[in-house]
């Protein structure tokens, strides 16, 4: 087993994939491993979907369908396997993105005493940026004449341009002063950058002292970033570039918050 697995993470880095995908590979092909047995080098198709089904029990159709991908690079990249794999992709639910008002987010920035932290919080929604691009962030990859960010190697080894959210122009010269442009701009205490866990915490912790009742996470701020533009009237295809989605299915999902008809439609109660 553990020979199989050092081939899959030895191919998967050669590929280029994310060391966030590398890790989730291994640990569902290990799982795998380990509900097989033995005789890893050969599928069988039946016993495969019976380890599905096990975990859709308990996991949602992201998860089950990360497993199926991990177990088809294993065979027709690692094994070499001619077999067809005839499993389909689990059917994913569309949950409705949580997505906080700006006078949620504006309650929560108020809650953050520590500059630092509420810079974080403000940067991340006024640029739609996931909680690892943040984190990642150096001095040199702001542009405040343009009034850009330009993220590198973002999710999918991509990069893409978002924008700069004015307001915070002054508040993050001030903070960046003195620093070289290959430093993070969010460190961490014990020096290099921040993790992504207290980035998280961050928000959380903000978003029980403003007492904001929704089950929203750290990547609501990007949800809202999306929902927002969309109600100012900013075209569908350009909120796509922005949030760097492959599919504009992805980015419409946020059309379905934002429906104007359907909020100005008044109860018969």
């Amino acid at each position: 087993m553990q020979n199989y697995l050092e081939q899959t993470e030895l191919e998967l880095k050669l590929r280029n994939y994310s060391n966030k995908t590398i890790k989730s590979y291994l640990y569902c092909l290990k799982d795998y491993f380990l509900f097989l047995e033995k005789d890893y080098h050969r599928i069988n198709i039946e016993l495969t979907k019976q380890f599905l089904l096990q975990k859709g029990e308990k996991h949602s159709s992201q998860t089950v369908n990360l497993y199926l991908n991990a177990i088809k690079f294993f065979y027709r990249e690692i094994i070499k396997s001619s077999e067809n794999i005839n499993i389909k992709l689990a059917k994913k639910s569309e949950k409705l993105p949580v997505v906080l008002s700006r006078s949620d987010i504006a309650r929560i920035m108020m809650t953050i005493r520590n500059s630092k932290h509420r810079i974080l919080i403000a940067l991340t929604y006024g640029a739609g940026l996931r909680v690892s691009e943040v984190v990642n962030l150096k001095v040199g990859d702001l542009d405040l004449i343009e009034m850009t960010i330009h993220l590198k190697q973002a999710k999918g080894k991509r990069d893409r341009i978002t924008i700069f959210p004015e307001k915070l122009k002054e508040e993050i010269q001030a903070f960046v002063v003195g620093k070289d442009k290959e430093d993070y701009i969010f460190m961490s205490e014990r020096g290099g950058k921040m993790k992504e866990r207290t980035a998280q915490k961050i928000f959380t912790n903000g978003l029980k002292r403003a007492s904001v009742a929704k089950k929203a996470t750290f990547h609501s701020l990007r949800h809202s970033f999306a929902t927002h533009l969309l109600e100012n009237g900013v075209d569908v295809r350009y909120v796509q570039e922005l949030l760097g989605h492959q599919n504009i299915r992805t980015t419409q999902l946020y059309t379905k918050v934002t429906n104007p008809s359907i909020k100005n439609i008044k109860s018969p109660l």
